[in-house]
């Protein structure tokens, strides 16, 4: 039997918002620790490289994310959805990934040359290779890491995350400061995938096991081919900017933006990518139920609204003081990116959490269709821009297409899955509104004068008091949500 055709368990589903509840926790509070870790991390290297060592390591980073997001094909999301036993499925998973990851590493090692001059910069073919190397190490914990978030193990995976993450950034700034430049990041990130990895084994329900079922394996690629397909738009598409960046304006410039970017995905990681690390596995048990689905989607959007939006749109309206206070003069001209791509984050996430909708429903046409018109509309819009305005420009029309095109697209598709735009509309209107009014007082804190301490406490605080007046508002929203996947009564 197919992924799609299985009908989930019912015996799974009345504990099911106890459970993701408690990985969703475990999973904010690594995201939050890792990230304030990373943070004073990523301060210190940026001081000790400079503009343009980071944008060395900046080009191998965007050659890094374009194949990990196809790498294993996608099959390694089926054991989230599996409807039966994920058990069935592992070996065949683990055998297609490490085999997949091992292929494309290769062609990456081969093709690292072309790659380093297309993005402006031919001294980082070597970063690139060693850079590079994460992409097995990743096609080897896929399965481990899957069989964690089906099985809610955020616990065991809030472990192995922040052993990745401080392995990596005290091996980057040891070398760093031994001045191996650019290569030292991509040492420390070599190294802190290879520590997380020994301790995903160990965690994970069944660890690693290899083996290959032909029947299963063509299910699997039946599922995965298809997201494949859309990581790899959707990777054109997210990065799209950096690589015309690096390719028209320069590594230098690629490290003003990707700092800039560093920021504004502080929202994504903290907050977004928790939720989906749990939400999928939560969703997928109630695909018997689809309005208790689209309930969940909406109660969920409504909450990465209240806390998502003001801290997006603090990053924009704090974005001078921010760079200057944490990363001093030499990169103030990633405030002018980052005025744009603050708000560009929010979007993102609602349309992350779309994306996962449309997984769950088996729907992935509707998902491979937006990235595809995504990038179509993106690639002339940005490239001009980058080309004749230079790095705000280009940051600006990300948040243009994003805005005009995109939106509305997740929209019309949200409305024929049976989710019309009004309920949304009402679910991020409080959101937003307490989102401009961030913004103001940032604005005008900022326009009195004050010193850039004085800017960041003054609108942190709005910011937080914000989240709570709107988090205090949905509190019947998770009182809803305990009753997801329970049998309502009659009458």
């Amino acid at each position: 039997m197919s992924v799609e055709d299985r009908p989930a368990p019912a015996a799974e589903r009345p504990d099911l918002f106890a459970k993701a509840s408690r990985a969703l926790g475990w999973s904010m509070a690594s995201t939050i620790v890792s990230r304030l870790s990373t943070l004073a991390i990523g301060v210190a290297l940026a001081r000790i490289l400079g503009p343009d060592a980071f944008g060395t390591f900046a080009v191998a980073l965007v050659v890094l994310l374009a194949v990990l997001s196809f790498n294993e094909l996608g099959v390694s999301l089926a054991i989230v959805r599996w409807p039966g036993d994920p058990r069935e499925i592992a070996p065949t998973v683990a055998t297609l990934s490490v085999l997949t990851s091992t292929l494309v590493y290769a062609a990456l090692y081969l093709g690292a040359p072309l790659l380093a001059r297309t993005l402006g910069d031919p001294g980082s073919t070597g970063v690139i290779r060693v850079l590079g190397l994460s992409v097995i190490v990743s096609g080897l914990v896929a399965t481990p890491v899957a069989l964690l978030q089906r099985a809610f193990r955020q616990d065991r995976k809030t472990v192995a995350d922040l052993v990745t993450n401080w392995t990596s950034a005290l091996a980057s700034i040891g070398l760093a400061l031994a001045g191996n430049g650019a290569m030292s990041l991509a040492v420390g990130q070599l190294a802190g995938s290879l520590a997380g990895a020994v301790l995903f084994f160990a965690f994970a329900p069944q660890g690693l096991r290899f083996g290959f079922d032909p029947a299963k394996a063509r299910a699997l690629l039946r599922f995965g081919l298809p997201l494949a397909g859309s990581s790899i738009v959707v990777f054109a598409t997210t990065n799209l900017d950096r690589v015309v960046v690096g390719a028209t304006l320069g590594p230098t410039a690629l490290g003003y933006y990707v700092l800039a970017l560093q920021l504004a995905s502080w929202p994504v990681t903290v907050f977004s990518q928790p939720v989906r690390a749990v939400v999928p596995a939560a969703l997928a048990r109630l695909q018997d139920d689809p309005p208790a689905l689209r309930r969940s989607f909406l109660s969920a959007a409504g909450l990465l609204g209240s806390v998502t939006l003001p801290a997006c749109l603090l990053l924009a309206a704090a974005s001078d003081a921010l760079i200057r206070f944490l990363y001093g003069g030499a990169w103030q001209p990633a405030a002018a990116v980052l005025l744009w791509l603050g708000p560009l984050a929010a979007l993102r996430i609602l349309f992350e959490l779309c994306y996962d909708y449309f997984v769950v429903l088996a729907d992935t046409r509707v998902v491979l269709t937006v990235q595809v018109v995504w990038f179509v509309a993106l690639l002339p819009t940005l490239y001009a821009a980058g080309v004749l305005g230079g790095l705000q420009a280009a940051a600006a029309a990300q948040f243009a297409v994003a805005l005009l095109v995109i939106l509305p697209l997740y929209l019309g598709a949200l409305r024929r899955s049976g989710i019309p735009p009004l309920p949304v509309a009402a679910r991020l209107g409080p959101p937003l509104a307490g989102a401009v009014a961030v913004t103001a007082v940032a604005l005008l804190v900022a326009r009195v004068g004050a010193v850039d301490l004085v800017v960041l406490a003054v609108a942190g605080a709005t910011t937080l008091a914000t989240i709570g007046v709107l988090g205090f508002r949905l509190r019947h929203v998770v009182r809803d949500l305990r009753t997801v996947g329970q049998p309502r009564a009659v009458g």
